[in-house]
């Protein structure tokens, strides 16, 4: 639900129902100044709210989701935004040329997988592996890469760990591209579901328009 979106929508009904309840107050029941502010804040306060009750209403229904899911998935989501925050911020200050295409793709696909869960929450059960997980591994991973990296003096034991902590996290960005391959699984089946349909209609159509000229010869 983006947060923008959700907010100017209730303010279209808050607005409205608090000059509405102003104006009634004020003009059809007499009411003093302060007393008519008063009934048109009360106004729109409870459109703001009804609005907000019933946009998270449709949007829990359209995911699939309980309130007590939501609230899970949401608590989830608060508890990934620093370790987001920490790994963005690690990776793209390490200095190491060779690995900054890779490093920006994982950053890229970890993002990726956040905002698709914030935008359609039941999706978060398929990328669970991410959340409790992967993401854990590659802050940690990057971290420690970041902190052996910025030695000043390297010997061969530090360039080993280097070269392994870097294959680590190799391996750890594909599995986290497969968590985000995990929670778009069902889209790519319905999609090929209905290329496979609209190509039987095609050839089923190629099909006919040839007995049709076959039947004219």
């Amino acid at each position: 639900m983006n947060p923008f979106v959700a907010f100017s929508v209730r303010m279209m009904a808050a607005l409205p129902a608090a000059g509405t309840a102003g104006t009634i107050s004020l003009i059809g029941f007499d009411q003093p100044l302060i007393a008519a502010a008063a009934y048109s804040v009360a106004g729109g306060a409870s459109a703001y709210s009804i609005a907000s009750v019933t946009m998270k209403s449709r949007f829990l229904k359209k995911n699939a989701l309980t309130r007590k899911d939501y609230k899970y998935i949401k608590k989830q989501l608060e508890e990934a935004a620093p370790k987001m925050a920490r790994l963005q911020k690690t990776l793209l200050t390490i200095r190491h040329l060779p690995s900054l295409k890779e490093r920006a793709d994982l950053v890229r696909v970890a993002r990726r997988i956040v905002a698709l869960t914030k935008r359609e929450p039941r999706r978060f059960y398929q990328a669970e592996k991410f959340y409790f997980s992967h993401l854990d591994s590659a802050v940690q991973l990057s971290e420690k890469y970041a902190f052996l990296s910025s030695q000043p003096k390297r010997n061969f034991e530090l360039e080993k760990s280097l070269n392994e902590t870097r294959r680590t996290l190799s391996d750890l960005k594909r599995l986290i591209e497969q968590d985000l391959f995990n929670m778009v699984q069902d889209d790519l089946d319905d999609l090929n579901l209905e290329i496979d349909v609209a190509r039987h209609s095609i050839q089923a159509n190629k099909d006919k328009k040839s007995l049709d000229e076959k039947w004219k010869m």
